[in-house]
């Protein structure tokens, strides 16, 4: 597997691939994912139960969702106070300081990716370190819209120690890492030795509502056939 390179020159596009055929709908990417980020269970990172088959087998399938980091993110064009930006590496993320609560952005994706929080658990804020206090803004989230966004503050504080997000577990999304079944990869997109692009190629791939045109960063693969 190639070494990341960060250079101006190299095309990054941070995203991710979940294997439907390893995830067990356990929620351990929803549980890291809450005490991560503190903020309720299932906010940013909920995984659906759906089954695929009738009787005699009842067969079921576990869909992890969160944000899907789209190439065209319909809510970015409807934000009036462009709160909502989406960085050269394909990560879209939220400005809290812009952000009003109007909730345009939820009502626009399609994903049901985004939420609103009125009020702060207890757990939240006695667990925030004395660094997370000081930023304040950066940790309140209420009455703002707020989502999933790569775990970005692990990847960039990784990248500046050297380390590769997807390869080194200090870089990475907490729900990939954290994943016992091994279904969630992260890496570069457009790097075609990384294990995300190699998964892509080698596996029958699908996102959600393609039919929309959105250009999701989140790939799930399904059962061969």
């Amino acid at each position: 597997m190639s070494m990341v390179d960060m250079s101006a020159e190299t095309k990054v596009r941070w995203g991710m691939v979940i294997d439907l055929r390893k995830c067990i709908g356990c929620g351990a990417c929803s549980l890291v994912c809450s005490q991560t980020n503190k903020i309720p269970y299932f906010l940013w990172r909920r995984v659906i139960e759906c089954g695929v088959s009738g009787p005699p087998q009842r067969q079921r399938m576990a869909i992890p969702m969160s944000c899907m980091h789209c190439s065209q993110p319909p809510c970015l064009e409807v934000c009036p106070a462009t709160a909502t930006y989406r960085r050269p590496d394909g990560i879209v993320d939220i400005d809290t300081e812009r952000c009003v609560g109007c909730g345009y952005c939820i009502v626009a994706c399609p994903y049901l990716a985004r939420s609103i929080m009125y009020n702060n658990s207890a757990e939240a804020e006695s667990s925030a370190t004395p660094k997370e206090k000081a930023e304040g803004s950066k940790m309140n989230r209420i009455g703002v819209s707020s989502k999933c966004n790569f775990c970005i503050r692990r990847i960039d504080a990784g990248l500046a120690k050297g380390l590769q997000p997807g390869i080194d577990n200090d870089a990475s999304p907490a729900c990939v890492i954290s994943c016992c079944a091994g279904a969630l990869s992260f890496g570069n997109l457009d790097d075609p030795e990384s294990a995300v692009a190699q998964l892509l190629r080698e596996n029958r791939v699908s996102c959600l509502q393609e039919e929309l045109g959105t250009g999701p960063s989140v790939f799930y693969i399904l059962e061969q056939t």
